[in-house]
C-alpha cells in the first residue's frame, strides 16, 4: 500500500465522497475537494491534478490497494463514481495478514523503547492494537535487542528527560564508584547518551561551570533545584565527534590512530566501524579520536587479532595494561 502522506490522505476524501449516495461526484468534483482539503489540512495551496485522482482510484479499486467495488456511472457525457455496496469503506476494511505481520514487526520494535522517556504511551497502544489483532498469544517472538531490563539507574531516565525538556536545574545525590559516600551536587542536565548499555547524563555543574557526565546508575537521589538552569555553551554533536564511548577532556586534542588489522578481524571491523573517522587502506586502519578510557577498552577488545602502530604512547600504555593481565595468570 502507498506510504505517502498525501495519498493516504486522499483515498480517505475520496472514500468520504464514494460512499455518498446523495451526491454525484464528477472527476472534477474529486479534483477540487481533495485540493481544497489537503490545502486546508496542510496550511498551504495544494493542487491535485487530473492524472492522480484517477491513480487513486485505479489503486484503491486493485487488490493491492482496498478492493474497493468502485462504480464508473455514466451521467450523459460525463461519469461520476461512487461505491456499488453502500456499507463498504476502507475504513471498515480489515487489515491483511501481511499488514498485520508488518504491524506485529513495528509493535515489537515500539515495545523495546516502552521504558525510555517519552515512550510511555506504547504499552497502551500495544495493548489496544494487540487485542484487536489477536496477535499477541499467536506469535512467537522473532526479533530481540541487546538491553539490560535489570539496569541499576533506568527509573531516573524518564525524570531527567522531562527535566531537560522543561530546562529545570535538578539536585543530585550522587555517589562515583571512588567514593564512600554520595555528594549533592546541583546540576543543569542537557543530553542524555546510552553507550555500553549505561545511560549517562551530560550537563553543566552549576556550582563549578564545568561540563560534567554522570552515570546514571551512580545516581541515587533526585530532586528540582529553585537553581537558574543553565543552557548548552556547544552542540553536543559536535561534543562527542572526537570520541570513543562518553570521556571528553576538552583540552585534550585527537590523534592519529594507526591499527594493523589481521585478516580476521578486518572484515568485522569495515562493516562495524570503530568511529565516525575510521578509514581502512588494505589491513592498516587509521582513527582521529581523543585518547580516553573507552578508546584503550575497545582496543584491547580486539586482543591479538590488531597491533597499534602509532602513537608509540597509546601502544605504551596498552602493553601495561596487558602486562598486568597476564600477571593475573601466570
Amino acid at each position: 500500500m502507498a506510504t505517502n502522506k498525501n495519498a493516504v490522505l486522499r483515498y480517505k476524501i475520496l472514500d468520504s465522497c464514494f460512499s455518498n449516495f446523495y451526491k454525484k461526484y464528477f472527476i472534477d468534483d474529486l479534483i477540487k475537494i481533495c485540493s481544497e482539503k489537503l490545502s486546508d489540512h496542510f496550511g498551504y495551496e495544494v493542487s491535485v491534478s487530473r492524472r492522480t485522482i484517477l491513480d487513486d482510484i485505479k489503486f484503491m479499486k486493485s487488490l493491492a490497494g482496498y478492493d474497493a467495488p468502485i462504480l464508473s456511472v455514466q451521467d450523459g457525457k460525463k461519469v461520476y463514481y461512487q461505491y456499488e455496496d453502500q456499507e463498504f469503506s476502507i475504513l471498515k476494511k480489515p487489515l491483511s495478514t501481511k499488514e498485520m505481520e508488518s504491524l506485529n514487526e513495528a509493535l515489537q520494535i515500539l515495545n523495546r523503547m516502552k521504558n525510555l522517556p517519552g515512550f510511555d504511551w506504547v504499552d497502551s497502544i500495544s495493548a489496544k492494537i494487540n487485542s484487536g489483532l489477536d496477535l499477541q498469544h499467536s506469535e512467537r517472538k522473532i526479533i530481540s535487542f541487546e538491553e539490560n531490563e535489570f539496569l541499576v539507574g533506568s527509573e531516573f531516565l524518564s525524570p531527567l528527560y522531562q527535566f531537560i525538556l522543561s530546562k529545570n536545574a535538578v539536585k543530585v545525590s550522587y555517589q562515583s564508584f571512588k567514593s564512600d559516600k554520595p555528594v549533592t551536587i546541583v546540576f543543569s542536565p542537557q543530553f542524555l547518551k546510552q553507550y555500553n548499555n549505561r545511560w549517562f547524563v551530560f550537563g553543566i555543574n552549576n556550582d563549578y561551570g564545568n561540563v560534567q557526565n554522570l552515570a546514571l546508575d551512580r545516581i541515587r537521589n533526585l530532586s528540582t533545584s529553585k537553581t537558574p538552569y543553565q543552557e548548552p555553551i556547544f552542540d553536543y554533536d559536535e561534543y562527542f565527534e572526537d570520541i570513543i564511548g562518553v570521556t571528553n577532556d576538552l583540552d585534550k586534542k585527537p590523534i592519529k590512530v594507526i591499527i594493523e588489522l589481521s585478516e580476521e578481524v578486518a572484515p568485522y571491523i569495515m562493516t562495524k566501524p570503530m568511529h565516525g573517522s575510521q578509514k581502512i587502506k588494505g589491513n592498516i586502519l587509521t582513527l582521529e579520536v581523543k585518547h580516553n578510557q573507552e578508546l584503550e577498552t575497545l582496543l584491547l577488545s580486539h586482543g591479538e587479532r590488531i597491533k597499534i602502530l602509532e602513537p608509540e604512547t597509546l601502544a605504551e600504555t596498552l602493553k601495561a595494561r596487558i602486562s598486568k593481565q597476564f600477571q593475573q595468570y601466570f
